[in-house]
């Protein structure tokens, strides 16, 4: 019998206020959703997101553009009929003559001795972030039984201090201790948070088999087959926390993915994806077959490459499992294995994405750290060269492993430094007598990575707004060289006054040096619109440029 139509009505109306229910609940309780990103237009010209440009990829570098030209000069790529011989090639700003350098780091450390009795066994330090005038670190501590959560503070970023906060004591004594339930977790400030949750924090927890099932039944989907480990009889998922102050944490009830990914998981929110973006560890390793007998999920380690993962949501409460965004390249020995992810920015420069990946070489039980780089922290790529740090010899307090540890700052004197944990033993090596302290990859004046013309070179940017009237050149020029830079604008033609022929030459070495065009030193553009920024190099690298008023 068909069913009345006021009944359909009312039976709609329900459903629909149980979904508006269902909804404003999980709204009341996920944390505030941010703005969302602004839609716009892709392609040049671009606008930095700080004052500073590192050539980290070729990203910012135009590929160039070609031409065919006929006896007379006129175009006649594609379209014309010149017969083998007729045609002339001619190429516009295309680059040539250079490459990409990344450089090693200095070796400083240990930035701590471990004095105290809740770190009779080592010290760390797992996030660095630079506020103001302040160096802030968290990280993992063991005295000889036990694991803590510690804090720290500097005021140059190389000699620290242990606050006493008098949250956590350890026999008695007052601490620089704090919540030990994130000691193998990441922190992050958090720009769009609301006051209370403006410091938050990822970390892997575990729950039992009825806890999972409970949690299928909310989040159907979001889990994977080998966050359920059977060898170990746990489920492991990511686990998120606040605080307003980075000191006192809160932890969010609900998992925010159920996923296996151990060690390192790192996370920020990206203000141009407005989004909330979490790097894990994940496993490049392929289905099973249908065919195969019902087994231990541990079937997944033997044949998988640890590799990093990525995983974005809109809220920092609900996440989509994470996909992989950088494994292990063919050029790497098969039994290499990206360990760790340290995804992090380069100082001054929020828009360029860089990662630390410790790689450990299980042919020897070996660990080297290198660089990898992306444009908008999605696809990434490594830089050429490297490693940039390596284990120190054996016998050192980190002559067994290292591994990094985000982020890279700016140090007063211009260097960029980096955390890492340093064992005196190799990683899988019996622990009895393991001991770890923390130290610091140093670049001095900033030099990471360079573009480098090893005799000569040319390259031109993409159109940029620049942010700033007059650009600071970090370079280094070696005896007979030169460097030469051109201002042109969005047609390629260079502005009045900033062509090769009126700029000052760039000799030496250069940091943080304002070119200059016949001694005048402003890009010599109207304010808010776009320039390009040729290059001509002889026996030079280009490290970076800072734009300044």
């Amino acid at each position: 019998m068909p069913i009345p139509f006021p009944m359909i009505a009312r039976l709609a109306a329900g459903l629909i206020l149980a979904w508006v229910l269902s909804e404003t609940a999980w709204a009341a309780e996920a944390p505030r959703k941010p703005p969302a990103a602004p839609q716009r237009f892709v392609g040049e010209p671009y606008e930095l997101a700080g004052k500073r440009l590192v050539f980290t990829s070729w990203f910012f570098v135009r590929p160039g553009n070609l031409a065919w030209v006929n006896s007379q000069g006129a175009g006649v790529t594609v379209s014309g009929n010149e017969g083998p011989w007729g045609a002339h090639f001619r190429r516009t700003d295309s680059p040539w003559g250079i490459r990409l350098a990344v450089q090693s780091a200095q070796r400083n450390g240990p930035l701590l001795t471990n004095d105290r009795p809740w770190e009779a066994k080592g010290v760390s330090i797992g996030t660095l972030l630079h506020e103001g005038n302040k160096y802030r670190a968290w990280g993992p501590c063991w005295s000889k039984d036990s694991r803590g959560y510690c804090y720290l503070e500097s005021s140059d970023g190389r000699d620290w201090q242990r606050p006493v906060l008098g949250l956590v004591d350890y026999a008695g004594q007052k601490t620089n201790l704090i919540d030990g339930q994130f000691a193998e977790g990441c922190a992050f400030l958090d720009p769009v948070a609301l006051p209370d949750e403006r410091y938050k924090a990822v970390r892997l927890n575990d729950m039992t088999y009825e806890q999972f099932a409970e949690y299928q039944k909310s989040r159907p989907d979001g889990w994977e087959p080998k966050a359920r480990r059977e060898d170990v009889g746990k489920v492991f998922f990511i686990q998120g926390a606040v605080s307003p102050d980075g000191l006192r944490w809160k932890t969010l009830p609900e998992p925010l993915v159920v996923e296996h990914s151990d060690t390192q998981i790192v996370a920020y929110y990206d203000q141009r994806l407005a989004k909330y973006v979490i790097y894990t560890r994940g496993w490049w390793v392929g289905p099973q077959s249908p065919q195969a007998a019902a087994g231990v999920s541990s079937h997944w380690i033997s044949p998988g490459r640890r590799s990093i993962g990525r995983t974005e949501a809109d809220v920092f409460g609900r996440f989509p499992l994470s996909q992989l965004v950088l494994a292990p390249p063919a050029s790497m020995p098969p039994s290499d294995v990206l360990y760790t992810n340290c995804r992090t920015t380069i100082p001054g420069a929020p828009d360029l994405h860089v990662m630390f990946p410790t790689v450990w070489h299980q042919g020897d039980d070996t660990t080297s750290v290198v660089m990898a780089s992306s444009a908008d922290g999605r696809l990434w790529d490594f830089v050429p060269g490297g490693p940039v740090f390596t284990t120190a010899a054996f016998g050192a307090w980190d002559g067994g492993a290292v591994f990094a540890s985000p982020n890279l700052v700016e140090l007063p004197d211009g260097s960029f430094a980096l955390p890492y944990t340093g064992y005196n033993f190799p990683h899988k090596y019996p622990r009895g007598q393991l001991r770890f302290l923390p130290g610091s990859m140093v670049w001095p004046k900033g030099r990471l990575v360079g573009v480098e013309a090893v005799e000569r070179g040319e390259f031109t940017t993409v159109a940029l707004i620049p942010p700033g009237r007059k650009v600071l050149i970090n370079a280094v020029v070696k005896r007979a060289g030169s460097l030469l830079v051109e201002v042109a604008g969005l047609n390629g033609q260079p502005l009045p006054g900033r062509s090769f022929q009126e700029a000052d030459r760039v000799v030496g070495d250069q940091y943080r040096q304002a070119l200059t065009w016949k001694g005048q030193n402003t890009l010599g553009h109207r304010p808010g619109t776009a320039i390009m920024l040729r290059f001509r190099l002889d026996r030079a690298t280009v490290f970076g440029l800072d734009f300044v008023d």
